[in-house]
């Protein structure tokens, strides 16, 4: 059986062709810079083709061999999706990652509106989602939702054997935007209580690429045209995954839970959805998916793997715009006092 990972170098296209290959699949990845693919999956047997996705010779000449599957990580915009659908007689059935940020609640706000949204549980396939946009216009908080929203209907409309995964919060050890660091970097820093929200409740589901991997490759051993949520096991809280990410960096952490009606910008985390917005996955689970674990199960890699960068590496992540000003321990001490939490002297500080 052969398999080709379209944009083979980010975190989840190593993950799917390695666990593809793990699996006994030939395969193929694409990409735009060799120097980015981890020489492991080379070893095992991985066969790089370089190709800039936005480039339609390129992404042509990738798929001139074919192969039982296409695996589309970067597929963004309508346009990707007809790119890809122009080749479709090279492949027997396509699997594509959209994003969970397609979902809208009954007053239309998503992942991206300035008020997160409200959905009383776990979200399924059938949810409502945004109107599509085909304009391609997909970099902004506004147009990336709508633009896999038309992404996704190009291909389902296509009538080819296409599983359409929509993921949440993806962690892995070499993530771009590890949001792991927001909590690690406090813990590094001596910072053993960390204030949380409406008590540590709050939650957004995250996805290991690693999980994320498993259900492709559940997808391309059968074949069909489906909507898949993906997503780590269970309704991991952000008190949760605070304690596990601080169990896996073998550090001390003790969290401080604030009141619901606490300021919105005090215990912020990056799961600090409120109310929580979590996944169903009773779909995938009955086509077959079984993950490698749960969220503190497959966070330890990241976490080892971020404990080993160099301070030039920490501080470039100190400096990416995601976690700018997020460092800022004056609003930690604010929260922690409004929490009645002592001071380093242990006197109470109100």
């Amino acid at each position: 059986m052969r398999a080709i990972v379209i944009g083979v170098s980010g975190l989840t296209g190593r993950a799917i062709a390695d666990d593809l290959l793990a699996a006994g699949w030939e395969v193929t990845g694409t990409g735009r810079d060799p120097g980015r693919v981890p020489p492991p999956l080379l070893e095992a047997g991985m066969r790089f083709v370089r190709a800039d996705r936005n480039d339609p010779d390129e992404v042509a000449a990738s798929l001139r061999d074919g192969a039982d599957v296409v695996v589309d990580c970067v597929c963004y915009t309508a346009g990707q999706a007809r790119q890809l659908l122009e080749h479709r007689t090279a492949f027997g059935s396509a699997v594509v990652l959209s994003s969970k940020a397609v979902y809208v609640d009954d007053r239309g706000r998503n992942s991206n509106s300035p008020e997160p949204p409200h959905f009383p549980e776990p979200v399924r396939e059938d949810q409502a989602v945004l109107p599509p946009d085909f304009s391609g216009d997909h970099r902004t908080r506004e147009g990336y939702g709508a633009n896999k929203v038309a992404a996704e209907q190009t291909l389902l409309d296509s009538g080819i054997p296409v599983s359409i995964l929509r993921p949440s919060r993806i962690h892995g050890a070499g993530g771009a935007r590890p949001r792991e660091w927001f909590v690690l970097r406090r813990l590094l820093d001596g910072r053993r209580r960390l204030p949380l929200a409406h008590h540590g409740r709050t939650g957004n589901h995250p996805t290991a690429a690693v999980n994320l991997a498993r259900l492709v490759l559940a997808c391309a051993e059968h074949p069909g045209r489906r909507i898949l949520n993906a997503a780590d096991p269970g309704s991991p809280t952000a008190g949760e995954i605070v304690e596990a990410i601080a169990r896996a960096a073998h550090l001390p952490v003790e969290l401080v839970g604030l009141a619901d009606d606490a300021p919105d910008h005090l215990g912020w985390t990056p799961w600090a959805t409120w109310p929580p917005y979590f996944l169903d996955m009773t779909a995938a689970h009955q086509l077959g998916y079984r993950p490698r674990g749960s969220y503190a199960e497959t966070v330890a890699e990241s976490v080892q793997h971020l404990l080993h960068l160099d301070e030039s590496a920490r501080t470039r992540l100190d400096d990416d715009e995601y976690f700018r000003d997020r460092f800022d321990y004056a609003v930690d001490d604010v929260a922690l006092a409004l929490a009645g939490e002592p001071d380093r002297e242990g006197h109470e500080t109100t």
